[in-house]
Order: C-alpha cells, then sequence, then structure tokens
C-alpha cells in the first residue's frame, strides 16, 4: 500500500489574489502531490492550502509554499480576524494512508529544521510534534500572536524549538506539528455583539469545562457584521458536530440569537457528515454502505 500524508498549511493573506495564486502554484508544480483545496477568507485574512501525496513530496511542497509566503507577505502590515504568529501560520501533517501519526511526527520536525535554517524563521512543534507539553495546544503555542511574540520570544518559555529566538522581519515565526483529522467549522450568529460569541465559545471549549476535543472562540465578520462562533474540532468522533451545533444554537437562545448559518472550512471526513445526517434524520439501522458514492 503506498504512503499518503495529508498537509494543511493556514497562510497570513486572504486578500490578495496575486499573492495566493503564487503560494498555490508552489503546491502545484511538487510532483507527486495532488491539490484537494484552496479556501481564503478576506476577514479572516488566511490561507487554507489541502493537498496529499507521498511524505517527501508533501514536505517539499509544505517547504516550498512556506518560503514564498516569506517571500510576498509582511507581518507587519497583516491584519485580520483570525490569531496567527507567522506569513505560514501553522502547517500539520495528517497520516491518510500506511503511514502513522509517529512518521508524521518525523516528517514534522524534518520539515521544522528546514525551515529554521534555510528561511531564518523560527519554529514551535505542536500537537503529536510537541516538545514540550505546555505547546501540545495550537492556542497556546500561538499566544500573544505575532505582536506579542516579538518581545515574548526572548524569554526562555517561549524559545522556539528550531532556529533564532527572535522573530523573522517579515514572515515572524511557524508552527509546525502531526495531527489527526480536525474539522474547522463556523457558526454565524444573527447579532453584531462579539461578546456573546465569545461567551458561548466559552460555554463549548474544552479548556473552559466544554466539549472534549473542541477549541473555540467567538470574532466578529466586519464585512456581514456579524458575530461568529470559530471552531476547530480535533475528533469528530469523540465529540460530533451536531451536538456542539445543538449547544451553539441553545445558548444562542439564551441571549436573543439565532443562528443564521455554518461553515466547514477545508475538506471534511464523509462519515461525519452521515454522522450529522444520521442524527437529524434518525435513521434506523443506517449504515456507510448505503451512501451511492460509496458503491461506485
Amino acid at each position: 500500500m503506498s504512503k499518503l500524508v495529508e498537509c494543511v498549511p493556514n497562510f497570513s493573506e486572504g486578500r490578495r489574489p496575486e499573492v495566493i495564486e503564487a503560494i498555490v502554484n508552489e503546491v502545484k508544480r511538487i510532483e507527486g502531490i495532488k491539490l484537494l483545496d484552496v479556501q481564503s477568507d478576506a476577514s479572516h485574512n488566511r490561507l487554507v492550502v489541502t493537498f496529499v501525496g507521498d511524505p517527501q513530496a508533501v514536505k517539499r511542497a509544505a517547504f516550498a509554499s512556506c518560503a514564498k509566503a516569506a517571500e510576498l507577505i509582511d507581518m507587519e502590515q497583516h491584519h485580520g480576524e483570525h490569531p496567527r504568529m507567522g506569513a505560514t501560520d501553522v502547517i500539520p501533517f495528517i497520516p491518510v494512508r500506511g503511514v502513522s501519526l509517529e512518521e508524521c511526527v518525523d516528517l514534522a520536525n524534518e520539515l521544522g529544521k528546514e525551515i529554521a535554517e534555510k528561511l531564518d524563521i523560527p519554529v514551535y512543534m505542536y500537537e503529536a510534534a510537541a516538545k514540550k507539553h505546555e505547546r501540545k495546544n495550537l492556542p497556546d503555542v500561538r499566544k500573544g500572536q505575532y505582536e506579542g511574540l516579538k518581545t515574548a520570544i526572548t524569554q526562555p518559555e517561549r524559545k522556539p524549538d528550531y532556529g533564532p529566538a527572535k522573530m523573522h522581519p517579515k514572515a515572524g515565526a511557524t508552527i509546525v506539528g502531526a495531527r489527526q483529522c480536525l474539522i474547522a467549522y463556523n457558526i454565524n450568529l444573527s447579532t453584531s455583539d462579539v461578546n456573546i460569541a465569545k461567551k458561548i465559545a466559552t460555554a463549548i471549549r474544552e479548556a473552559k469545562g466544554g466539549f472534549k476535543y473542541c477549541r473555540a472562540m467567538g470574532i466578529m465578520i466586519e464585512e456581514r457584521n456579524v458575530a461568529q462562533v470559530t471552531i476547530n474540532m480535533i475528533n469528530y468522533e469523540g465529540t460530533p458536530l451536531h451536538r456542539v451545533f445543538e449547544t451553539v444554537k441553545n445558548e444562542a437562545a439564551r441571549y436573543g440569537v439565532n443562528i443564521i448559518g455554518s461553515e466547514i472550512v477545508g475538506l471534511v471526513p464523509m462519515q461525519a457528515l452521515i454522522d450529522t445526517a444520521d442524527y437529524y434524520l434518525r435513521l434506523e439501522g443506517f449504515n456507510r454502505k448505503q451512501v451511492l458514492e460509496e458503491n461506485i
């Protein structure tokens, strides 16, 4: 069985089409890579690229796109709703077929060293590749964001895992790691009061006693003038999407607010959607083999 790894780098650019195209083209030119998805968001000012391939090809594509982002993105000029600390903010490797999570950890470390040595960008390792327990969770690594890390990086506890203990003058710092499949899921509310979104996010966030495997925060989508609960589900089997959706709906109702829509950023496992359909349709005895596409 051939080895297949997924990579989902996030870049701090969602507004300049020419920069987005240049970064994506770096991925496309690597032999052995299949580009699966490209999503950019102007309000978040963020680009999410998803691709798969054999481990070494994926690593080459990740490095090439990171190098291009460092060339074209100036973090001193970057502003957006999404937390970030570098031109290439985060690069996760995800095992898909014939590859273990441990192998993805090795791949992440290889890339982290390469970025630090060749691009002079400080690199922090997270999730399964974390070298310190307190750096396992992405929000903890990203604490203070780009602006805060410019001074905090000199502190012993914030020293990067690879590279210099100073920010790259344009590209900032980058986070690299290995993890299982994550679903980026946003829920939009019928209010412009971002404090309501923040309160709901606190109610569902694992770190505050909410759902296990749920990372959430409340932000403002300026272009639509709506508050949003932006969520990362790091284990959709442990905590399914519909359970989080129902809780957000109920919490919003407490403030006289409705859900006006939700969105998935990037790709999502089919099983996560099947589980959601099963819940809302109250299906009896349904199984994945009944999905038409599964039998073609």
